[in-house]
């Protein structure tokens, strides 16, 4: 991945430049200015080791003996589901994109991706939130969208589910533009594509189980008895077992998150959207949680967006990430290129980061 587009004054992001070759669509920011010497990362580091096997240990390894057979067929279903739809997104028409030619089109072998901003606008009255953003995630991949408070992070999130609507711009969702949907074709989205968020959106008045429960008798193609035990196996998976009778008032935030990863995950979506999953809890529950997401992307093969604070937990996490900075794209990229990147304000937020979030 190239570097973004810099402007003719290099303070704002965004601005006119020469072309540069690019393995992304058209109006969608690249990277490409020659790179410093890279800020200090212990990036390898957190994607070797134990991080790495704990990734790769089967999910359902964590569910009980006597539930597992039909948490193991649930769970294969959801995986080969995704899969398939990651074929048919790769048999679709190549992608047009951008040569370094500059104006000339060409068309080349890529795969389309899942979820696309192509230039985004949104305002709440006279304050711009999103200006000309643009980004995408492909099949199986996750991207971390990341900034300072009150860029745009989870509005970005909110628009792609269709409860706010973008001013100008397109979003797409698995090919379909989100903004030329029905209600009801949006309520079919949001069965392919469901959020996490921060509260974790739980159903105070009934137990984590009938919680979890909600999106499996909404599908209707389960027997009571294969609910429990699904029940009871997501809630094993992701680290809050034996906690079905509870109610959600009685959990921890941390607690709270897993049990909404464990209702998202009974629907069998596409894509998992994560509004701060790390904000307000222990370090420890933060690590158990990037394992988590970390162990359904690879095995479950979800497409993945963090709405993320944590730059450790982003690295650790994205395939690409996205840096927003007063409405606007300021970089995406690999994690790679986002630490080599000679952008200021990228290397201001880093060395931040690095002061509060101490190795």
């Amino acid at each position: 991945m190239s570097e973004p587009e810099q402007s003719s004054d290099s303070s704002k992001p965004g601005g006119p430049c020469e072309p540069a070759a690019s393995s992304a669509p058209s109006g969608w920011p690249n990277v490409s200015d020659p790179s410093p010497a890279p800020l200090q990362s212990n990036l390898e580091e957190e994607r070797s080791g134990s991080d790495v096997e704990e990734a790769e240990r089967p999910l359902i390894d964590d569910v009980s003996a006597d539930v597992a057979p039909v948490v193991e067929e649930f769970i294969a279903e959801a995986a080969q589901a995704n899969l398939d739809k990651e074929a048919a997104v790769a048999a679709e028409a190549p992608t047009l994109m951008e040569s370094a030619a500059g104006d000339q089109q060409k068309a080349v072998e890529e795969i389309a991706p899942f979820i696309a901003f192509e230039h985004v606008n949104k305002s709440f009255g006279s304050r711009v939130v999103l200006s000309d953003v643009s980004f995408y995630v492909k099949p199986g991949e996750t991207l971390c969208i990341f900034g300072r408070s009150g860029v745009g992070k989870s509005v970005s999130l909110r628009i792609i589910l269709g409860f706010l609507k973008a001013e100008s711009g397109t979003v797409s969702v698995a090919g379909q533009d989100i903004g030329m949907l029905s209600e009801k074709e949006i309520q079919d989205v949001r069965r392919k594509v469901t959020m996490v968020f921060q509260n974790g959106a739980l159903f105070d008045s009934i137990s984590v189980g009938e919680n979890v429960a909600f999106p499996l008798r909404e599908r209707g193609n389960l027997q009571e008895d294969q609910i429990l035990q699904v029940v009871r196996g997501l809630l094993e998976m992701v680290g809050v077992a034996g906690m079905e009778d509870q109610l959600p008032s009685e959990l921890s935030t941390g607690m709270k998150r897993s049990v909404a990863i464990a209702r998202a995950l009974a629907a069998q979506p596409s894509a998992i959207l994560y509004d701060e999953p790390t904000t307000m809890v222990d370090p420890l529950m933060g690590h158990l949680l990037g394992n988590l997401i970390q162990r359904l992307k690879m095995q479950l093969h979800l497409t993945s967006i963090i709405v993320t604070h944590d730059m450790r937990f982003a690295e650790k996490l994205a395939d690409r990430l996205v840096f927003l900075d007063e409405g606007a794209v300021r970089f995406f990229g690999t994690p790679e290129e986002m630490r080599a990147s000679p952008d200021p304000v990228l290397r201001e937020f880093f060395s931040k980061d690095e002061l509060v979030m101490p190795v």
